[in-house]
């Protein structure tokens, strides 16, 4: 019995050793995104570093003196600054809340459709399902367009956007605003309600690994934001950004506007050709949505598996009660 010990512990103790000073490693390395975008990217994937590191520490209990001690101490490590990593995402304020029999709904979907989806009928079927009164759809592709127009009175706020914005009610101004140095799609439209003028907007980032493209669009963003009332402002795309990103945090202080979902694991939602094993579970919560302080939430909630690489995004918002 000593001797099976010895073996599984040469065997297997240097692997999971490994496994927990890795995942150790990038969660510590990640809090120097603090400063620099490079070390940033490590911070969008705390969960993955925290769940290596929980595995490792968890698998060192299984041995003795120290084997054990390295570790299950490696392992404590990657727990503790991957969690810090993720804790502000769940400590903090995600806006005005609504019951659910709140007066004058609005529901919107946020969804990244997928440019290579093949179930593009099951997709379309689920939106109409919804009865949603807003949808902002990315990587939207002419024959999906043409799909929706054929079976739906929506409203589409442009005809050959990636980014478009699809409405029960007619916009009252619709557009895509212009900011020299900021690539990617930013799709803009204004609607009107007894409360008055709201305005929706719909986005598409690019990887954080391309800081030179989505940080112009970051501040693109921030900018149109200052132009518009962001009391009513409601704002939702696929970010390509993780809440426990440091850069993510300043960004949604420098918007003006709560992120309403939290934590909302969105990708990836399927299992890719040469990656099967990436698309088992969700592990990036990368699709938001942002409402104005005149906005209560109802309710927030990630839709099933499309065809997409990405769950669609259900929130139910109400305006603010008024004292």
């Amino acid at each position: 019995m000593r001797f099976v010990r010895l073996a599984l512990t040469v065997l297997i103790a240097p692997p999971l050793f490994l496994l927990a000073a890795v995942c150790a490693g990038a969660a510590v390395a990640a809090h120097f995104g603090r400063a620099s975008l490079q070390w940033d990217i490590l911070a969008h994937f705390a969960p993955v570093w925290l769940a290596g590191a929980l595995a490792g520490a968890l698998g060192g209990f299984f041995f003795r003196g120290y084997a054990r001690a390295l570790i299950v101490s490696m392992g404590g490590v990657g727990v503790a600054a991957a969690g810090l990593l993720m804790a502000p995402e769940y400590l903090r304020d995600t806006g005005p809340k609504a019951g659910p029999n709140a007066p004058d709904q609005l529901k919107v979907i946020q969804f990244n459709v997928w440019h290579l989806n093949e179930q593009r009928e099951r997709s379309i079927d689920w939106l109409i399902a919804q009865d949603p009164d807003i949808v902002i759809m990315e990587e939207s592709r002419p024959e999906i367009r043409r799909m929706i127009e054929e079976r739906t009175p929506w409203h589409a706020t442009c005809d050959e956007c990636e980014t478009v914005i699809y409405s029960r009610a007619p916009p009252i101004r619709q557009g895509s605003p212009r900011v020299p140095g900021a690539p990617g799609p930013l799709t803009r439209a204004i609607f009107e309600d007894a409360r008055g003028r709201y305005t929706v907007i719909g986005v598409h980032y690019s990887w954080p690994t391309d800081p030179q493209a989505q940080q112009p669009q970051e501040m693109r963003l921030a900018r149109v934001l200052g132009d518009t009332d962001r009391t009513r402002a409601i704002v939702a795309g696929d970010l390509n950004s993780a809440p426990w990103s440091f850069f993510r945090r300043r960004w949604d202080a420098e918007f003006g506007i709560v992120r309403r979902d939290r934590a909302l694991f969105s990708w990836p939602a399927t299992q890719y050709k040469r990656l099967r094993w990436l698309g088992i579970f969700p592990f990036l919560p990368i699709d938001h949505v942002y409402a104005g302080s005149d906005w209560a939430t109802v309710k927030v909630e990630r839709g099933p598996r499309l065809g997409s690489d990405h769950y669609p995004v259900v929130i139910t918002l109400a305006p603010v009660a008024r004292r």
